[in-house]
């Protein structure tokens, strides 16, 4: 594992995850701008989707493993965690403040 590669939030859980197969990590692949077709094709077998020619930013829910695997290559930047977005759909109880 290049832990240089990963930010602090994505070290940081990694470190603390047992099962190092579970796919349950959602994370930011920040590459190379143009990419081989071996580097395609590795990111097509961890079930990264989208991966076009000209895209730098890919987004996959990975096991330790596979981030590993990531981390070790010459083409990717950097990893950083991603976080579950919820919608916030609710009032917002603020009391008014009088004069």
């Amino acid at each position: 594992m290049n832990y240089q590669k990963l930010d602090a939030a994505l070290a940081t859980v990694l470190n603390d995850i047992q099962d190092s197969e579970e796919t349950s990590l959602a994370v930011f692949i920040h590459t190379e701008p143009i990419l081989g077709s071996a580097a395609t094709a590795v990111l097509e077998s961890l079930g990264v989707s989208g991966v076009t020619s000209g895209k730098d930013i890919f987004t996959a829910t990975l096991s330790p493993n596979a981030i590993s695997q990531l981390s070790e290559q010459p083409w990717v930047k950097y990893l950083k965690r991603s976080q579950q977005l919820g919608l916030v759909n609710r009032r917002i109880n603020t009391p008014k403040l009088g004069v």
